[in-house]
């Protein structure tokens, strides 16, 4: 089995800007052709590998934190099951309880992986309760983790996703603990899948799931395009949930602005450091993940700014 090629389309100089575009496919998409790669094909179903291939791969996304047990225990499950699996923390770090965080990092995150993976993702405030257990196929990798909204985001660009009720508890470490479903449900069934158990032996398939609300920027009926902050990262950049759909580069060489916090953004940049007049300057860059950012060199755009997470961004044309 030929291991997937993992080069990315890098973007493109357009000739009327000398603002470079990330990839013109949406955020989380991978551009490959229908059905995918042939290398991509070979890997959309996990199971147990032959001598020589690939072991199977698992990533875990959750709010443990690291200084628990929690995520020691997780990763001992899937080992236990599956001692050839190879386990990749994407993060355990994202807030305690932030869905709507976790949902962005898990996008931003999976189309770095091959074909098949298997993405583990707990943020869980609901743990116990009568939210649902799901394993979700979507652009030919597999996600589970809880009905709250935290793969909302893959499905809506996903087209038509496979959505699994995990039901059948014969894949369940008993007892169930009612506060640790990471490790109880979530983890046995990312090991059951990796060792070759088909998705449909796991539950019921159902087509409804919890949604967040919609990536999409919203527009007016005069045309006029509103989007929001969806993320603000580490360093303090304001990412929203604009990208080249709703402002090209020729919006941008036309002379596009944003517009958020009473503040007017007119400068839009190729990289962070790129020479400007003032290093303290509030600019606009596509980020790494295909939506635009704010952000102010060698500084926190929002703290500076003092915006928060679902504020808007309207984008007024010239």
């Amino acid at each position: 089995m030929k291991k997937p090629a993992r080069k990315r389309e890098t973007g493109r100089r357009d000739a009327k800007s000398s603002f470079r575009p990330v990839s013109a496919s949406r955020p989380g998409l991978r551009p490959a052709g229908p059905g995918g790669s042939d290398s991509q094909r070979s890997r959309n179903v996990p199971g147990a590998r032959g001598p020589g291939e690939d072991p199977a791969l698992i990533t875990l996304l959750t709010d443990f934190g690291t200084k628990d047990y929690f995520v020691g225990a997780v990763k001992g499950v899937i080992l236990g099951s599956n001692p050839n699996a190879q386990v990749v923390d994407i993060t355990h770090d994202i807030p305690p309880q932030d869905i709507e965080a976790g949902a962005f990092t898990l996008l931003a995150a999976y189309p770095s992986f091959p074909a098949g993976t298997i993405h583990v993702a707990v943020v869980d405030p609901g743990v116990g309760s009568s939210r649902r257990p799901l394993l979700i196929q979507a652009n030919e990798q597999f996600f589970v983790g809880p009905d709250n909204g935290i793969f909302s985001y893959i499905c809506d660009q996903a087209g038509r996703p496979e959505i699994i009720h995990l039901t059948n508890t014969e894949y369940f470490r008993h007892p169930v603990s009612p506060t640790f479903n990471g490790r109880d449900i979530f983890a046995p069934v990312a090991a059951a899948l990796s060792n070759g158990v088909k998705p449909g032996k796991l539950g019921d398939k159902i087509e409804d799931y919890v949604k967040l609300k919609p990536l999409k920027p919203e527009r007016s009926s005069s045309g006029a395009i509103t989007g929001r902050i969806i993320h603000i990262d580490h360093f303090g950049n304001c990412v929203t949930n604009i990208t080249q759909a709703e402002l090209t580069s020729q919006m941008i060489a036309a002379g596009a602005r944003l517009r958020l916090k009473r503040r007017v953004v007119k400068s839009f940049r190729n990289y962070f450091a790129e020479d400007t007049v003032s290093n303290d300057e509030i600019f606009a860059i596509w980020g790494s993940a295909g939506f635009l950012e704010i952000a102010v060199a060698s500084e926190s755009a929002a703290k500076i700014l003092k915006a928060h997470r679902g504020e808007p961004v309207i984008i007024s044309e010239a």
